[in-house]
C-alpha cells in the first residue's frame, strides 16, 4: 500500500503531491519515463522493466536513499529521490554538513507541455525537503551539459559550487540553503500554498 507523504497547492496549476512507491506496480510507468529520449541524463536509456524495478527495489532497501512518485492532480507526473550525500552519490566529492540532503527529480515525458510545470515540480520537491526541519541545505549534481535543469535549479535558489568528476559524468555541484529557497520562492510559501502531510518522511534529476 502506498502512502501520501506531502501535498502542495500551486496557485496556477493546482495540487501536487508525493507518495511512496509501489515498486512492482509503478515499474512500468517509471520504465516509460526513464527510458524516454528526453530522460537521457537519467542514464537508464537501455534498461528494461525488470532492470528499472530492480533499481528502485535497491533504492527502497537502501538506508540512505529513497524514491517517491510525484502526482499532479492525482495522476503520476514526476519522480523524486532523496539521499544522504554523506553516503550516496557524493562521497569524497562534497564536504557534507549536518542537514545536507541530496535530491534528484524527473518529470514525466509529455507531448503537451504545460507552461511552468517543471518549475512547479522542482518547487514542490524542494518545499517537501525543507518541510523536514532537519534539512538545512539541498545538494544536487546535474550533468554539466544539462543546462535546462541548471536554469531551474537557479530559479529556486541553488548556488553553483563548481564541477566535480563522478564515474558516470562530470557534474555541476550546486547547493541551496533554506534561506535561498525561501528568498527565491517566498511569495508562494509565505502565502501558505505549501501544505505538508508530514514534516518528516524519508533527489535523480540526473540532476
Amino acid at each position: 500500500m502506498t502512502q501520501l507523504v506531502y501535498r502542495r497547492h500551486d496557485r496556477r496549476l493546482g495540487e501536487f503531491a508525493l507518495r511512496t512507491l509501489d515498486v512492482a506496480a509503478d515499474a512500468p510507468v517509471l520504465h516509460r519515463w526513464v527510458t524516454h529520449p528526453r530522460a537521457a541524463f537519467w542514464l537508464m536509456q537501455d534498461a528494461d522493466v525488470d532492470a528499472v524495478a530492480a533499481e528502485y527495489q535497491r533504492i527502497a532497501a537502501h538506508p540512505h536513499h529513497e524514491a517517491y512518485l510525484g502526482l499532479w492532480r492525482a495522476e503520476p507526473a514526476f519522480l523524486a529521490e532523496r539521499y544522504d550525500p554523506a553516503h550516496v552519490e557524493l562521497v569524497g566529492l562534497h564536504d557534507t554538513r549536518p542537514g545536507d540532503v541530496g535530491m534528484h527529480f524527473l518529470c514525466a515525458p509529455t507531448d503537451a507541455p504545460v507552461s511552468g510545470f517543471t518549475r512547479a515540480v522542482i518547487t514542490t520537491v524542494m518545499a517537501w525537503l525543507f518541510a523536514d526541519p532537519a534539512t538545512e541545505r539541498v545538494v544536487v549534481e546535474p550533468d554539466v551539459r544539462n543546462t535546462a535543469v541548471q536554469a531551474l535549479n537557479a530559479a529556486v535558489g541553488f548556488e553553483v559550487i563548481g564541477p566535480i568528476t563522478k564515474p558516470e559524468k562530470t557534474a555541476l555541484l550546486s547547493i541551496c540553503t533554506r534561506q535561498r529557497f525561501l528568498a527565491a520562492t517566498g511569495a508562494a510559501t509565505e502565502a501558505g500554498s505549501d501544505v505538508g502531510i508530514t514534516a518528516k518522511e524519508h533527489h535523480r534529476d540526473h540532476a
